[in-house]
């Protein structure tokens, strides 16, 4: 019985120090994208900047859930700016050389994502 308790006791102590993984937050999906606004807006090609973020963002979103969950950001960011040009958005990853699963638009299904 001493030898039980012992081990639910070590059990609950790993349970408390293992931090449980977190998705990406919107916090760090528009700290990506905010240097893209100008692009977003105008159109053109993207900074280097721009196109860092574009990276970063891929590196961290490697997961279906963090892809879902950073579509789930780009969509909110998108709809909070009405003057984003949806088909510059959506052309932004190929503008930085990056292939994303996560698509850049207003309409997307962020639950389609895999």
């Amino acid at each position: 019985m001493k030898g039980l308790v012992i081990v639910m006791i070590v059990l609950a102590m790993v349970q408390i120090m293992a931090e449980p993984t977190r998705a990406i937050t919107c916090g760090q999906v528009d700290a990506c994208l905010v240097p893209c606004m100008s692009y977003l807006v105008g159109g053109g090609n993207p900074q280097p900047a721009c196109c860092d973020g574009v990276k970063n963002l891929k590196g961290m979103a490697s997961t279906t859930a963090d892809k879902r969950a950073a579509c789930t950001c780009v969509k909110a960011a998108a709809n909070r700016y009405p003057n984003i040009k949806d088909d510059v958005a959506q052309a932004l990853p190929a503008k930085c050389g990056v292939q994303m699963d996560i698509p850049v638009s207003k309409t997307t299904n962020c639950d389609a994502i895999n």
